[in-house]
């Protein structure tokens, strides 16, 4: 590691106003300073580091030419934002980045008034923009809405429902396409650029303008055709016709790293008459860091890491991922049934299907930031007989919660969801936090709902999965690594609905739901050394609930416990409703809950989030210590 870089120019800019009084001439210092400025900082902390060092220019000329925070700037996604963090008055916090206290890894209303709308999911930035670009039409405000959006964002649909909808805000909606991976434009070379500044300039737009004022006024045929001719003539030279027909005024594409491109272009745009426009912007993620231009996936996302070097820190090995073992699983289940496929929503390394891919392409689909096409891809799949698994995170399969519902569930349709990332985060914070699966697919009929308690009931998971028809199936797990368990040969294919006692009590029962077992076995040993003989149960399934399994706990046991790492009305809702519905509480059971709380809770290390959340084992025995203190005081005012 080395100390902070020397950064004269940007220690003069402590918020955009600061910068807007440099010259054009110093942008280019500004941004050198800014890019070390943020590889220093992301070296000492980790993080998004390649998509943030590409926009380091962008975001200089961005608001070096727009009058942020008036004109409000939406980034999509948000993990490229911290070079905008550093320039919009939090650069003495930048290396609290994705750490508890500290600054979030993405944008966050609360943290800035340069932050106008949180996001760390995709392709929403157009639709906010465009909303605030109305709202300041409406109430004649003068502020713009400026949504900077990738290009693997843009194969989502709801950029083109935004794009669809947009003329309304006229020349208040500025999209910036930010290409950086994808390719969709021909090479930039200096015919392009020249021509994005001249289509962008106030003669041609007056005369563009004049032009069409005269083609009014000829018949609406020759009217049409002058349109027509204007925009395929535009379209040739530059592309963006798909943009044109949306009704955007396309200019590009433009070389994102060329401050003299950059500023005059942008100022066209910002005092255009047209609207709305679209610009086309080429980038390239780790833009002015060797290690991260030479290897763009391998530094998006960094832990820690040397400036010098580019090595980043090692972690201390163990145990494999819940998300390798499921890839390795799944990939023993297609090579046994050639009707396995799997699916994935532009996420292949990070939900393991990029594994299962190398060795089964044709069975293995990334349909880019599409989740609802995903789900009913999957499926039309299964309706044809095949096996898909559809391998989203929890969080990110919220976004498709209508397609699961009319798509699948009520179809009764065997898609199998492996869902990843399922409780508490860590760096992420509340945006990926996969809080809420379990009551969303818990309510719908025809599912089945398992949640993981460990790495060696995954594997039997996933090998259920494979060979359940009977409807669709969802199995759970969490990130990181699993806990050291010997991942079994042989699988075991799970009776649907069916739990597992992992220690036998009389007095105190726990009943367990995913990886807080661990937590659940440490309570028990501490409340068996109280001389309260303690059941644990991994349920192994939220739905269908183990009835017979619950019933007889409950009705052998002084104090029931459910423990779930998810939100109100998962599993303890579900006990809680059978209990109610046969009458188990009237003997004087006492049952408890344990969940997630009611909150978005912010980034910080799992531990100390779950330790927060109250569901690590300390936690669990006060619960049992205060249902039968409750218990005991109740009897007493019976007696009495």
């Amino acid at each position: 590691m080395t100390a902070n870089p020397a950064t004269p120019l940007l220690d003069k800019v402590a918020i955009p106003s600061d910068l807007r009084k440099l010259e054009p001439g110093q942008l280019r210092q500004l941004a050198d300073e800014l890019r070390s400025e943020m590889i220093s900082a992301v070296g000492q902390t980790g993080g998004h580091l390649g998509s943030g060092l590409g926009v380091v220019e962008l975001t200089v000329a961005i608001h070096y030419v727009f009058n942020t925070p008036d004109d409000r700037l939406v980034w999509d996604v948000g993990h490229q934002a911290y070079p905008h963090k550093i320039l919009t008055g939090r650069r003495d916090r930048i290396r609290t980045l994705r750490q508890g206290g500290g600054l979030s890894g993405f944008t966050k209303r609360s943290e800035s008034e340069y932050d106008p709308f949180g996001a760390a999911h995709s392709s929403t930035s157009i639709s906010a923009a465009l909303g605030f670009a109305t709202a300041n039409r409406l109430s004649g405000k003068p502020g713009r809405g400026i949504a900077v959006i990738g290009d693997g964002a843009m194969s989502a649909g709801m950029a083109y429902e935004a794009m669809n909808n947009a003329r309304s805000a006229g020349n208040r909606l500025v999209v910036i396409l930010n290409d950086n991976d994808m390719s969709i434009a021909p090479p930039v070379g200096g015919l392009s650029s020249y021509l994005a500044r001249l289509v962008s300039s106030q003669q041609f737009l007056h005369m563009r303008d004049f032009a069409r004022k005269i083609s009014r006024r000829l018949p609406e045929p020759l009217h049409k055709a002058a349109r027509k001719t204007d925009e395929y003539a535009r379209g040739l030279a530059m592309g963006g016709t798909l943009f044109e027909e949306l009704g955007f005024y396309y200019v590009g594409p433009i070389d994102g790293h060329n401050m003299d491109q950059l500023v005059p272009i942008l100022e066209n745009v910002r005092d255009a008459p047209e609207g709305p426009c679209l610009v086309h912007v080429v980038t390239q993620k780790g833009k002015g860091y060797g290690p991260a231009e030479q290897s763009a996936d391998k530094y998006h996302g960094v832990q820690k890491f040397d400036v010098v070097t580019g090595e980043q820190a090692k972690s201390a090995g163990g145990p494999p991922s819940y998300t390798n073992v499921f890839a390795g699983q799944l990939i023993k289940e297609a090579r046994a049934d050639t009707r396995v496929c799997a699916i994935t929503a532009a996420m292949p390394s990070g939900t393991g299907v990029d594994k299962f891919a190398n060795e089964f392409p044709d069975r293995s689909f990334d349909v880019g930031i599409a989740e609802q096409h995903a789900v009913t891809f999957a499926a039309g799949l299964a309706a044809q007989g095949m096996r898909p698994f559809c391998a989203i995170y929890s969080t990110f399969l919220q976004r498709a919660f209508d397609q699961v519902v009319h798509d699948v569930a009520i179809q009764n349709l065997p898609v199998r969801f492996a869902i990843d990332r399922a409780g508490l985060v860590g760096a992420d914070g509340a945006t990926h936090a996969g809080s809420f699966d379990v009551t969303y697919l818990s309510t719908l009929p025809n599912f089945v709902v398992m949640a993981a308690a460990d790495e060696a009931e995954l594997v039997h998971m996933v090998h259920t999965a494979a060979h359940y028809d009977g409807g669709p199936i969802a199995f759970r797990y969490p990130r990181g690594s699993g806990t050291g368990l010997e991942l079994p040969e042989n699988p075991e294919r799970l009776a649907i609905g069916k739990g597992r006692i992992v220690r036998e009590g009389s007095k105190i029962a726990l009943l367990s739901l995913g990886t807080r077992l661990g937590e659940a076995i440490k309570a028990a040993d501490q409340l068996d050394a109280k001389g309260l003989s303690t059941t644990v149960a991994d349920l192994r399934f939220a739905k269908p609930l183990d009835e017979e399994l619950i019933r007889r706990l409950m009705t052998s046991h002084e104090v029931v416990v459910t423990i779930e790492e998810g939100s109100i009305g998962g599993l303890g809702a579900h006990v809680l409703t059978m209990a109610s519905d046969e009458g188990l509480t009237d003997a004087g059971l006492k049952i408890r809950t344990m969940r997630l709380p009611d909150l978005f809770q912010d980034q910080d290390k799992p531990e100390k989030q779950y330790d927060a959340a109250g569901l690590n084992s300390p936690q669990i025995i006060e619960t049992v210590l205060k249902a039968l203190r409750h218990n005991s005081a109740g009897v007493r005012e019976a007696r009495a």
